[in-house]
């Protein structure tokens, strides 16, 4: 007697079943634009912190005096006042370029992996923790990057111990890798020339926002974005409700605006924090508007 042939598998059968797998995969891969990947950015408790401050670079935004009168071992001063200018344009509060952030990057032993966790205090730096992560995610940051939970005034609630004044530091020489990510901003001719494409939010006070802003835009001052004593960034279920509550429209990108990007980067941040689709700092804010191109509209 011959020996039995085992029929060879129906392919037809397992490629139908394979099919539906792999037009996911080609959507997902359609969907994500040239360049993307994803932004490693979380919040992090003060213990958790304190029980390993050597594993990241700590950078603290606030102010010089603020940061001379007590900060967390090892953190370096990093606030928007050093990391901007008036531009050739007359437009105040202009981020570095990216090749002059690099350097500024390397200069205090930063690459483009390194783990950072930035703090503030939502307060004397006018959001500008927000501003930090802004501009570490806007030049393709591809190191994890965390904001300490509740910033300076967490870590003292939690009675947490600070230094005063300048600490001894060796910094090892390395390079900033800058993969510069437009989707996290938005230049002026954008807003002018796509009316209607995005959803603008205005972040500043309702001062400023009385004396002027882009038509369309919706008002939710910058410190709505957090809360408690502590100054903790919304939950995303607060979030979106908060955004619900103002008529934010989230089919549209959602552009963030202050005068000089620093608030609307923290608004932008606690967006970010949520999940939430496609949001964008309008780095140019307000002080950018005012010496736009009219002869555009």
């Amino acid at each position: 007697m011959g020996l039995l042939q085992a029929e060879p598998p129906d392919l037809r059968l397992s490629f139908g079943a394979l099919l539906p797998l792999l037009l996911l995969v080609v959507l997902l891969l359609l969907s994500c634009p040239p360049g993307a990947s994803a932004l490693d950015l979380e919040v992090i408790d003060p213990l958790t912190l304190y029980n390993d401050t050597t594993a990241s670079v700590i950078l603290d935004t606030r102010p010089i005096r603020e940061w001379e009168r007590g900060h967390i071992a090892g953190a370096l001063n990093f606030p928007w006042e050093r990391l901007t200018r008036t531009d050739g344009n007359g437009v105040a509060y202009s981020s570095l370029s990216p090749p002059e952030l690099a350097s500024v990057l390397a200069a205090r032993g930063i690459d483009d992996k390194s783990p950072v966790v930035i703090y503030g205090d939502a307060d004397t730096s006018w959001g500008s923790e927000g501003y930090g992560v802004w501009l570490f995610a806007w030049l393709g940051h591809k190191g994890p990057i965390r904001l300490l939970n509740g910033g300076i005034q967490g870590w003292r609630s939690r009675k947490l111990p600070l230094v005063k004044g300048a600490e001894q530091r060796v910094v090892a020489k390395t390079v900033y890798q800058v993969d510069l990510k437009p989707r996290y901003g938005v230049s002026t001719e954008e807003i002018q020339n796509r009316r209607g494409a995005f959803t603008l939010v205005d972040v500043r006070s309702t001062f400023e926002w009385l004396m002027g802003s882009i038509p369309g835009a919706v008002h939710i001052p910058w410190h709505d974005f957090y809360t408690g004593k502590d100054h903790h960034p919304l939950s995303a279920a607060e979030l979106k409700k908060l955004l619900a509550q103002r008529g934010v429209d989230l089919s549209k990108p959602v552009v963030f605006y202050c005068t000089g990007g620093i608030r609307s980067a923290y608004a932008w941040m606690i967006y970010q924090l949520a999940a939430l689709p496609d949001g964008r700092n309008y780095k140019g804010g307000w002080a950018a508007w005012e010496k736009r191109d009219k002869r555009r509209e």
